[in-house]
């Protein structure tokens, strides 16, 4: 199971830590959501997810201000006795002296921020759904080819290193060699980024380990990108059809997603890298509405229907 840690979110964000006597190392978050604890501060705590991040805003807050010392003590700590991870104040709003003793005597820390509460709640909910997604490791080169994210797969050895060296010298952005790591950051898009230890290096058979940024600049790498094409080398089998005119779409599954995937057969004197771009290109064409092979069947068609009408005649 994927987890952040607190520190992490606090480095991120740029959050202040209200209780510094809280070690926060050790605490750390399983899920993406986040919580608005006002129903918990009028005194509703069925269905509290206790475990997630709270925040705070300027309604809570306000509310908080509002209400009466007895009830004050009660309800704190009802819910500050609850296992919760870490509470953020939006706005930079402070806690009262009264919630921030509580919070301390029950571990919970306190954290604010200087952001709006609903700005501060989408970057928060976006950068968890990246850091807690799904996560599997493929092996396989990965670029930026044109804005769409092309996944080079298939056999060790088969060229597909060279094949985005060719695409760096030829102006596109390399985001990872040889291991691919895969995040299912929603049912529509999976992003894949590069290990740490392997960042912007390239492996080339016969020369060796290439650092793609210190050779060919910062404009040559990108740290993430979403996978929008799939294209898979093989070595050419001469019994083997292979597609010719694409009118069905193939597709290979990654964490339950469907992906387009092109089967490129292997031959000396083929340029993989011409063959990744035209592909990058006629797909981005097809998701703009126009698909070359459909065209060159309704030609067909077009042309047959001619051609009996002439014959009737």
């Amino acid at each position: 199971m994927s987890v952040v840690k607190l520190s992490s979110i606090i480095e991120k964000m740029k959050l202040e830590n209200l209780t510094p006597e809280i070690e926060v190392k050790g605490i750390k978050i399983t899920q993406p959501d986040i919580n608005r604890p006002a129903l918990q501060m009028a005194g509703y705590f069925e269905h509290f997810e206790a475990t997630r991040l709270q925040i705070i805003g300027f309604v809570e807050y306000t509310y908080m201000e509002g209400m009466e010392e007895e009830k004050k003590k009660e309800i704190y700590e009802q819910l500050l006795s609850c296992d919760i991870p870490a509470i953020i104040f939006c706005r930079e709003l402070q806690p009262d002296a009264l919630f921030k003793e509580m919070a301390i005597k029950n571990g919970v820390p306190l954290l604010m921020t200087k952001k709006a509460t609903s700005a501060f709640m989408a970057e928060i909910i976006r950068w968890l759904n990246v850091k807690l997604a799904p996560c599997i490791s493929v092996h396989g080169v990965l670029v930026d080819v044109y804005g769409e994210g092309v996944l080079i797969t298939g056999e060790s050895g088969i060229g597909k290193s060279e094949a985005a060296l060719e695409l760096i010298k030829r102006g596109h952005r390399l985001v990872t060699d040889d291991v691919v790591e895969l995040r299912k950051v929603s049912d529509d898009n999976i992003i894949g980024t590069a290990p740490d230890i392997t960042k912007h290096f390239i492996e080339l058979r016969g020369i060796g380990i290439v650092d793609v940024k210190t050779l060919f600049g910062v404009s040559s790498v990108k740290d993430t990108q979403s996978i929008d094409l799939v294209i898979k080398l093989e070595e050419w089998d001469k019994d083997k059809e292979y597609d010719r005119l694409g009118l069905e779409e193939e597709y290979t599954e990654y964490l339950g997603n469907k992906i387009v995937c092109h089967s490129i057969p292997i031959r000396p004197g083929r340029n993989l890298a011409i063959i990744c771009e035209s592909a990058a290109v006629n797909h981005r064409q097809k998701k703009m509405g126009y698909n070359a092979a459909q065209e060159l069947y309704t030609r067909v068609q077009n042309s047959l229907a001619k051609r009996r009408e002439e014959e009737d005649e």
